[in-house]
């Protein structure tokens, strides 16, 4: 029996998000990295949408209305042989440019595989073979831009046909070719792809990312990897589908055909279809995609199943069938805005959360398969940049589907910087109107009357529920200042060390007796913990601040902890991968250990997990 490596296994990490201002590639890193365990080395990509002018070195309106080609050179030689073929003779070229790369893939870790060299031409099709195009494809009464995006298209498919899908060796093939957006794509970590083309400083409104290799197809090869393009948007997914065959025959039919033999690239092939061809609202093509059925079916109100049982009955054999849940950047040239959508299957057998921040200069919507990579992304921002939080005003989970939501959310960003969160039928998601974001940039001022409040926390300090009443009444009563200096008060009843608010005296908490005995630092922990995690009104405050303060002051406490090799007389003692070998058995019934997870691999013998069953061994 063939034993598979962990490390060959795992499901897809799909990331993305959609900020008002262009934010730096080095912010789809940091979520890549926390995906790592989600990938396998195999393959990884990331796309951008609404990108610089100035970091492409083009002016405005060479950005916005000519086609950004991306083509992956396998073999470098074949460049000559299509610009020869498919851009000197067909296209104006604005400007050619190899994509700088750092001079030695190996100097990165974990690049074992030398991505390729990427060529980007910014084109439009010349004047003359646009008018026999389409007047040989029977055009005339299509736009003549959208008919000059369909030559833009089925010129990249020629290309691809010609140097990756052909028998013989893969030579080359186009990444991306639509106006504002870019894609790259390796065998690898998709986070080595910000490193190996010098992405950590380029801008964009809109990233995605993927971590691992595709479920068909050539898997260990850079044109199988995520994402996919089809004209103005790129597709990662997370899943696979069982009636793929079942989806190629039905593209094939209608004319688009499937040459890297994956499901991702079926899906965007699919969406493509539906939108450009079919000229479908983004709603119809959502429910094309994934079907509403059975109990949501009915509660839909009778028009909308009308138009539902046009669409289900037209295109139900070529919805995807399986698990899977697709996150989409797109550039809607036309209607001047950029999107992030996360469609969920029917049958949500994928995981998915969505995320959304409305400041009052920032806006960002974030979709991932895990909140801890949207934790990771916020995290890597608020550390760049103030103006953006730690933490989201709000998180949620889809349902496919659904007849409340349709399983489907949109982030969509317009030429003016604004921000809307939309579900599949148009209805605005929103955070609580009237609430303000704590100013992080402002330092911290003790209060006027900061002798008498220390005073109150010191007599709050009876136990847990007492602390958490106390605070819970004085977010909606203080000030962000007063707030923010009454939390890095508390940090310091924490210190064991220093004695804490009762000097480090331990008592028994009133109650049956069978409690144990605690500290101050035991109820400012519990106490922080329970206003972080319970719900309450905060009044006039965003509670994604009131969040952050309280996980700073909780970091804080945990931070400094002595460790778990130092002799001292209080009962928390903090370990991490640094010092993770000095693990040993308590020194008394009453020790608490505290485990710094950061640095720990999510998975394998080294994780995090190993390490508290180890502890537990030993009596913590």
């Amino acid at each position: 029996m063939k034993v598979h490596k962990s490390e060959d296994e795992g499901g897809c990490g799909v990331v993305g998000f959609a900020s008002t201002i262009p934010v730096r590639g080095k912010h789809i890193f940091e979520p890549s990295v926390q995906m790592h365990n989600r990938g396998n080395e195999k393959g990884g990509g990331i796309a951008a949408v609404g990108l610089s002018h100035e970091d492409l070195g083009v002016t405005k309106s060479i950005l916005e209305e000519y086609y950004l080609l991306q083509i992956a050179l396998l073999d470098p030689e074949a460049r000559k042989e299509i610009e020869a073929e498919f851009i000197t003779p067909l296209m104006d070229v604005d400007k050619s440019e190899r994509i700088p790369t750092v001079s030695d893939y190996r100097t990165i870790a974990g690049l074992e595989t030398k991505p390729p060299d990427v060529w980007r031409i910014f084109v439009r099709v010349k004047a003359d073979v646009l008018d026999r195009f389409i007047s040989e494809t029977k055009l005339e009464d299509v736009d003549r831009r959208r008919a000059e995006d369909e030559f833009i298209y089925q010129n990249s498919f020629k290309i691809n046909t010609k140097f990756y899908a052909s028998l013989g060796d893969k030579r080359a093939f186009v990444l991306s070719h639509g106006r504002n957006m870019m894609i790259l794509k390796i065998v690898g970590y998709a986070e080595n792809i910000v490193r190996y083309y010098k992405l950590e400083d380029f801008r964009a409104h809109v990233w995605i990312a993927h971590q691992r290799y595709p479920t068909r197809g050539r898997v260990w090869h850079p044109g199988g990897a995520h994402p996919f393009v089809g004209m103005h948007e790129a597709l990662v997914h997370n899943g696979d589908f069982a009636n793929y065959h079942t989806l190629t025959e039905y593209l094939e039919q209608r004319g688009r055909h499937p040459l890297f033999l994956t499901d991702t690239e079926v899906s965007v092939l699919l969406f493509d279809l539906l939108n450009r061809e079919y000229n479908y609202p983004l709603e119809y093509i959502i429910e094309a995609m994934a079907p509403t059925t059975e109990f949501d079916f009915d509660m839909l109100p009778p028009k909308k199943q009308e138009i539902y049982h046009a669409i289900q009955t037209e295109h139900i054999h070529g919805s995807p069938d399986g698990p899977w849940f697709f996150i989409i950047a797109r550039n809607e040239p036309y209607e001047n805005y950029f999107q992030l959508i996360g469609i969920t299957d029917t049958a949500m057998l994928r995981p998915q959360v969505f995320a959304l921040i409305e400041g009052e200069e920032v806006q960002i919507g974030l979709i991932g398969t895990e909140k801890q990579a949207i934790d990771a992304t916020l995290k890597s921002l608020s550390e760049e940049d103030k103006r953006f939080p730690s933490v989201a005003d709000k998180y949620w989970n889809a349902r496919g589907g659904s007849y409340t939501d349709g399983g489907a959310f949109m982030f969509s960003i317009d030429r003016d910087d604004k921000l809307v969160c939309t579900n599949k039928f148009g209805e605005v998601v929103k955070t609580p109107e009237g609430q303000t974001h704590c100013d992080f940039t402002n330092s911290i001022t003790p209060p006027l009357d900061s002798d008498r409040q220390r005073e109150m926390i010191a007599a709050e300090l009876k136990s847990p529920q007492t602390l958490f009443e106390f605070l819970r009444k004085g977010v909606k009563e203080w000030d962000w200042d007063k707030l923010r200096w009454t939390m890095s008060e508390l940090t310091k009843y924490a210190d064991e060390r220093e004695g804490g608010g009762d000097r480090g005296e331990k008592r028994r908490e009133k109650g049956d007796g069978n409690e144990p005995y605690t500290c101050s630092k035991a109820i400012v922990i519990e106490g922080l913990t329970i206003l972080n995690d319970r719900g309450y009104d905060t009044g006039t405050k965003k509670r994604s601040s009131v969040v952050q303060i309280v996980k700073a002051a909780l970091h804080l406490i945990f931070e400094d902890t002595p460790a778990i090799e130092a002799k001292h007389a209080g009962i928390y003692h903090l370990i991490c991968w640094s010092n993770k070998d000095g693990l040993r058995p308590p020194g008394s019934a009453e020790a608490i250990l505290i485990l710094k997870a950061a640095e720990f691999p999510p998975e394998g013998k080294e994780c995090d997990a190993r390490l508290i069953v180890k502890a537990y061994g030993l009596g913590s």
